[in-house]
């Protein structure tokens, strides 16, 4: 599995055949890896439901085919957009092909341009048998270690940028409570906000805990 950062806090997970994408805001992502027109996908996973995670959800899906999951009431406005969605809340879970994806609590807020309240949550997803945790957009709390009792973590993909998230300090105790077996960091460094040092986060993460730490420029991948 090929896992490429697009920037800020989306990815792609591919395998040659089928493309996976998370939060996928490309326009007006000043660190955006591509463009939306560029980027193939089978399915959309989002977190929640602010503009920087929805971003071109609904164009890539129109013009893809693909299936977007998102928290019910997120789904249902993107699926009165055109898109196809499937609607899990936290605790469910939605099968593909290609493996599946399960919602897990983030601490956050969310709200969508149109206005529509969600609930934001974290990716548990099981990627042609690579797990994969996308913690989404939240601060640190002690449930995170649920995810991972229950589930080994192969990567998790974990914001770091502070002010709208968990910083760097606080996402050190939370690499030592998801204990993933590679970390990399996102939500960082997209806007001054969220500027922060990802090799100083890798240090620490690597001297603390058993975790590696692998630090992605936008449009680097990281295979497994």
């Amino acid at each position: 599995m090929d896992l490429r950062f697009l920037g800020h806090a989306a990815f792609s997970l591919s395998d040659g055949d089928t493309a996976v994408v998370i939060d996928p805001f490309l326009t007006g992502n000043p660190k955006a890896a591509v463009s939306a027109g560029d980027v193939s996908a089978t399915t959309i996973l989002l977190t929640h439901g602010h503009a920087d995670h929805v971003g071109d959800t609904v164009a890539i899906a129109k013009r893809t085919g693909a299936t977007v999951v998102a928290i019910t009431e997120l789904a249902g406005e993107i699926g009165s957009e055109g898109a196809e969605v499937r609607d899990p809340n936290l605790g469910g879970t939605v099968a593909f092909d290609w493996g599946w994806v399960k919602l897990v609590p983030a601490w956050h807020t969310s709200t969508t341009l149109k206005g529509t309240a969600n609930t934001p949550a974290g990716l548990l997803i099981n990627f042609k048998d690579t797990i994969v945790y996308h913690l989404g957009d939240t601060c640190l709390f002690s449930d995170l270690q649920l995810v991972g009792k229950r589930t080994p973590i192969d990567l998790a993909l974990m914001c770091i940028g502070g002010h709208y998230t968990m910083d760097r300090i606080d996402a050190l105790e939370a690499a030592s409570l998801v204990g993933a077996k590679t970390v990399i960091p996102c939500h960082y460094n997209t806007f001054p906000a969220i500027e922060t040092d990802a090799q100083a986060f890798k240090s620490d993460v690597e001297a603390a805990t058993g975790s590696s730490v692998a630090v992605l420029n936008p449009g680097e991948t990281h295979s497994t």
